[in-house]
């Protein structure tokens, strides 16, 4: 259920509000809605927490093997983080220098050993000299005048050494080579390595000091934590808008006000707390402008859809329905249908034993998480007793006993036979074509439950025949969905079944249910306003009719996502199948199945998330009207 909330405005005096914000922090009772401001400590604070954050999101992948930490002030937090910040700084531009050195070195490679200190020394002898590459054709061509010695030769180039001798001509036949000559380095290639090996270790030196600071990560977001919370409370003082009363004595009244939300039944102890600090205090309901939180309140069974939809972010509007129940068995159905296989719901019960293990030696109480995840795996395990299906198997290789378990109209055990629904006659289904009907038929059942839900909340007032309206078009278009998608043999809109013509019958509840709802469902109090509503909205009307026989067919997702796992196993099996018979292969045969079967299982996972949830989140909650437009209850507290 969605818990009942006040919406409550209090007034205090301009000089008592951080220590009225202290006093309700304490007390943790009430979501204040101040629009955030800023002033130079809500910068400062802003910026400190993004620091921090930075600081952690390099240091939680060092983390792994590292002691937990002590805890750490802001102050120590800021100040590893810019410690790291420093070090990280230096160790950009040490790797901006290697680049450099190492670019130096390579351009040297083809010369060898090279050290511009000799070659000065040896023009200090009397043996001036430069290295150049020079093409091929040219060397061939140059004259007496220039001396060389030839230290390489190529198809395209020839390395050598140029002597300046001072012989007539000299100058300008070298005058054409000038880009030819090799441009000596700064320091030799042996200086050059020793460098580069040199902040190679300052570098690892740097990674050394950042991982050896990883150990206080828990203790950087603790203080973010704390930042955080610093934050809040500095928004709230802030933003908190005042004005000044004139009053008798002639001095104004300065007093600051604000408004928020919480649980009705905590009311009296806020009251309470009014009283004896002189707060001003008006509490009201809420109205559908108010941008008012949700807090659900379930039994522990109901809540354990939370983790799901935690994941998924979504949270019902305040005046929306809370389908937390509805949410949680519809998915435990789509999740054994579209896993298909018993096999692997062992397997997930398995993995929800281990969890729960771990929990239960740690001395904690079994985590939600895992008693959801053993529901899906139990839920996966009747879907398999249902189809016979274990591990992709054939059926008539498995045990009599789980065949004879299965029931026939949708086990594989049979999915050869055709069956009958109306006699001989009347044409035959096969058992894919069973399942399709099993999936349209928890279509209908899903979808009318939503319709009902909202003529319970519309019982007093005509909009409930809207909503009846619309369940009569979902049985209507249900049977249309059975003649046009499954079977049109079996199906034929002229069926007669006990002297009542279901397909006419099906039609008219079409046409009846849509005219109960273009008349009633924007009913006001008024029913002309209301048909002049529809009138204005009639595309979207009619439109409304084809959009619930695509809600309805988008069931058949179900049966075509566990269609293809239950390929896919089969296949994985048929490829293993040969390795078996060989004991030199048995290692081979047993990772093709692990990484088979695994992979089916990862691929099945993603199909409830895009396919499972979305039949919740999407059609389902459309016939709610809903729009999952809520934001969570988060009251100001205190740690």
């Amino acid at each position: 259920m969605i818990v009942p909330m006040k919406k409550v405005s209090l007034i205090v005096l301009s000089e008592k509000k951080e220590d009225t914000l202290k006093k309700l922090r304490r007390l943790g009772l009430m979501e204040i809605q101040i629009t955030e401001t800023s002033n130079s400590r809500v910068q400062e604070l802003h910026d400190q927490i993004g620091e921090l954050e930075r600081c952690l999101f390099g240091l939680d992948s060092k983390a792994v093997g590292n002691a937990p930490g002590r805890s750490l002030t802001p102050e120590e937090a800021l100040a590893i983080s810019r410690d790291i910040d420093a070090l990280d700084e230096e160790r950009q531009a040490l790797r901006t220098e290697r680049s450099a050195l190492q670019a130096e070195l390579t351009r040297l490679q083809p010369w060898g050993e090279v050290d511009p200190a000799a070659i000065t020394a040896c023009a200090q002898e009397g043996i001036p000299f430069d290295p150049y590459e020079i093409p091929t054709a040219m060397y061939d061509q140059l004259g007496e005048e220039v001396t060389t010695l030839c230290l390489e030769r190529g198809k395209a180039t020839v390395k050598c050494l140029i002597f300046r001798t001072g012989a007539d001509g000299e100058e300008e036949a070298l005058a054409g080579l000038n880009s030819y000559r090799l441009q000596l380095p700064e320091f030799s290639t042996e200086q050059l390595r020793q460098k580069i090996a040199a902040l190679d270790g300052r570098m690892s030196a740097i990674e050394e000091t950042i991982t050896g600071y990883a150990a206080n990560a828990d203790g950087i977001r603790g203080a973010i934590h704390t930042l955080e919370k610093e934050l809040e409370f500095e928004i709230y003082a802030t933003g908190m808008p005042g004005e000044t009363l004139p009053a008798d004595t002639g001095r104004g009244v300065a007093i600051s006000y604000f408004q928020g939300y919480l649980e009705a039944e905590n009311l009296d102890r806020l009251k309470e707390a009014a009283r004896e600090n002189a707060w001003g205090l008006l509490a009201e309901d809420p109205t559908p402008e108010d941008n008012t939180p949700t807090k659900l309140k379930n039994n522990k069974l109901v809540s354990l859809i939370y983790p799901v939809t935690d994941f998924l972010g979504t949270v019902p509007g305040y005046f929306e329905f809370d389908i937390s129940g509805w949410f949680l068995v519809f998915l435990l159905i789509f999740f054994g249908i579209i896993f298909g296989d018993g096999g692997y719901g062992l397997l997930i019960l398995a993995v929800a034993g281990v969890m729960a293990f771990k929990d239960r030696s740690a001395n904690k109480a079994i985590a939600p998480t895992t008693m959801l995840v053993a529901l899906f795996g139990l839920s996966t395990v009747v879907w398999g007793f249902v189809t016979c299906s274990w591990f992709g198997i054939t059926p008539s290789l498995l045990p009599q006993w789980l065949q004879k378990m299965s029931v026939p109209v949708l086990s594989n055990v049979y999915s050869d036979r055709i069956w009958y629904p109306f006699g001989p006659d009347g044409g035959g289904l096969t058992t894919s074509q069973n399942v399709q009907i099993f999936c349209f038929a928890l279509a209908l059942v899903q979808l009318s439950i939503a319709h009902l839900k909202c003529a319970v909340r519309d019982r007093h007032s005509l909009k409930i025949l809207g909503d009846i309206g619309s369940v009569f078009q979902l049985v209507g278009i249900f049977y249309l969905v059975l003649s046009l998608v499954v079977n049109p043999a079996v199906f034929p809109m002229g069926l007669v079944v006990g002297g009542i013509p279901v397909g006419n019958v099906a039609v008219a509840l079409i046409g009846v249910g849509f005219l109960m709802a273009f008349v009633f469902s924007n009913f006001e109090g008024n029913i002309l306003k209301s048909i002049l509503a529809s009138l204005t909205n009639i595309v979207s009307m009619l439109l409304g009719v084809v959009n619930v026989f695509s809600d309805i067919v988008s069931y058949i997702r179900l049966w075509a996502v566990g269609l293809a796992g239950a390929a896919i196993s089969a296949t994985v099996n048929e490829m293993a199948g040969p390795f078996l018979g060989n004991f030199m292969f048995v290692i081979v045969a047993i990772i093709l199945l692990v990484f088979g079967h695994g992979l089916n299982m990862i691929l099945n996972v993603l199909s409830v998330v895009v396919h499972g949830i979305r039949l919740n989140t999407l059609e389902f909650s459309s016939h709610l009207d809903m729009s999952w437009s809520g934001h969570k209850f988060q009251p100001f507290y205190e740690d």
